[in-house]
């Protein structure tokens, strides 16, 4: 049997999040892994938050680059995956990026 890679905070997956409902993020897209290593080694599940590379900076977006592309992290459109919905591997968010993702959900969740 074949063991599979680790997922760890701060990699980039390709992730289908349909079937979606409402203003929920949609389609198969890049998100990044935020949950910690410590749940991703025991769970089945992952918390991601969605990358896009639309331009609006609205507050709880963190401006990143990935690829080759200037985009956002959704930090307002986190929520927690399957692994089965993970489709692929696609790199690691710089450091600073997620050390911002990271922040921006410490001030969304803090009294």
């Amino acid at each position: 049997m074949v063991k599979k890679a680790p997922v760890r905070r701060g990699e980039v997956f390709s992730v289908n999040l349909d079937p979606t409902v409402g203003g929920e993020i949609q389609r198969t897209r890049p998100c990044v892994i935020v949950s910690p290593d410590e749940l991703n080694a025991h769970l089945r599940t992952f918390i991601v938050a969605p990358l896009t590379t639309g331009d609006h900076p609205y507050p709880f977006r963190v401006s990143c680059r990935f690829r080759g592309r200037t985009g956002h992290v959704v930090v307002d459109q986190i929520r927690t995956v399957d692994s089965e919905r993970l489709v692929r591997r696609l790199g690691l968010l710089s450091p600073t990026a997620l050390g911002k993702t990271l922040s921006v959900l410490e001030e969304m969740f803090s009294p």
